[in-house]
């Protein structure tokens, strides 16, 4: 019992100190991450925009009426 005990040690070690999927698993978090950071900036940027054209059909029509 004590050999099979052993064995279940020393093969949960050698997964601890595996690191294979790791690194994909953190290329995977900064694609989110980059991807919301993304759209939460398109979002604004989209919103600036169209704040600015309105801005400017504001001026065309005040100046053209």
């Amino acid at each position: 019992m004590k050999s099979g005990y052993w064995k279940l040690v020393q093969l949960l070690q050698i997964l601890k100190a595996k690191e294979d999927g790791q690194d994909l698993v953190e290329y995977a978090l900064v694609v989110a991450l980059v991807g919301l950071g993304g759209f939460a900036g398109i979002e604004s940027l989209a919103q600036a925009i169209l704040t600015f054209f309105g801005g400017v059909i504001s001026t065309i029509n005040s100046n053209f009426s």
